[in-house]
């Protein structure tokens, strides 16, 4: 892992860069951290279970009502891209494991959901992402079922897309190609911020996007074909946005502090 004392290499490989049109994010993992909040949401949900339908989480504990999930898309791969849909299908299926005939689960869903989205974003994004609307739109893709409307962010955003809308999931390229015909730009024109190497990186450079990865951990790159730009956090991409734009094309580095 790097050192947070050292510089953080923001790279910029050699890649003509056009005039850039729009920005199009990842959400989660991207703009907050999501499993302590998923976490968070299937204990909430295993207590409200655990007082209207008692017999499932005396079946199930909670990681087991989240493996259920890999049933259901071994019965339904069609819908493996639907996150809302996997998780009311394994509710549905561990009440009649438990027994219950009848199962509210919409209700049920509906805690998970607002815990779900009660994220905390990262201190920088907000800031960020108010300094980069006024110069770009930006849009989301998410392969994930968050709801800027209830996480107080939808106001940055022209449009979210999430892979339930468009019915396949990053790195597929659907997404990305609504995305373009939604800005009324070209691919080229367009660049994908977001921390996933496979989803982001490689769906966004196959869609022929530009691409920044967004890599707070410090991780090491895994291989395959790396993104256009790597940065810490949303405040050092106003720095690569800048440099591209100012004509920067040569295979270097610009050093930010982390």
């Amino acid at each position: 892992m790097a050192n947070p004392e050292q510089a953080f290499a923001i790279m910029v490989p050699f890649r003509r860069t056009p005039m850039i049109k729009a920005l199009t994010f990842d959400l989660d993992d991207t703009l907050w951290d999501v499993w302590p909040v998923v976490e968070r949401a299937e204990r909430l949900l295993y207590q409200w279970l655990a007082t209207r339908y008692p017999r499932i989480p005396e079946r199930f504990m909670p990681l087991e009502l989240r493996e259920l999930s890999s049933e259901v898309i071994a019965a339904r791969p069609d819908l493996a891209h639907d996150r809302t849909w996997l998780r009311k299908a394994a509710l549905q299926l561990a009440a009649r494991r438990a027994g219950y005939a009848e199962f509210d689960v919409e209700a049920a869903f509906a805690v998970f959901f607002a815990a779900r989205n009660a994220v905390e974003p990262f201190a920088e994004v907000r800031p960020a992402l108010e300094r980069l609307a006024r110069r770009y739109p930006l849009a989301s893709l998410s392969n994930g079922n968050a709801d800027l409307g209830l996480i107080g962010m939808d106001d940055l955003f022209v449009f979210s897309l999430s892979a339930i809308e468009v019915g396949a999931a990053k790195p597929d390229a659907l997404m990305f190609e609504e995305a373009c015909r939604r800005l009324q730009a070209l691919p080229e024109q367009i660049v994908h911020i977001g921390d996933d190497p496979i989803h982001d990186v490689q769906g966004g450079l196959e869609a022929g996007f530009h691409t920044v990865w967004v890599n707070r951990a410090g991780r090491d790159w895994p291989g395959g074909t790396r993104a256009d730009a790597e940065i810490s956090n949303l405040a050092e991409l106003e720095q690569v946005l800048e440099r591209w734009e100012g004509g920067q094309e040569a295979g270097s580095f610009l050093s930010v502090k982390r």
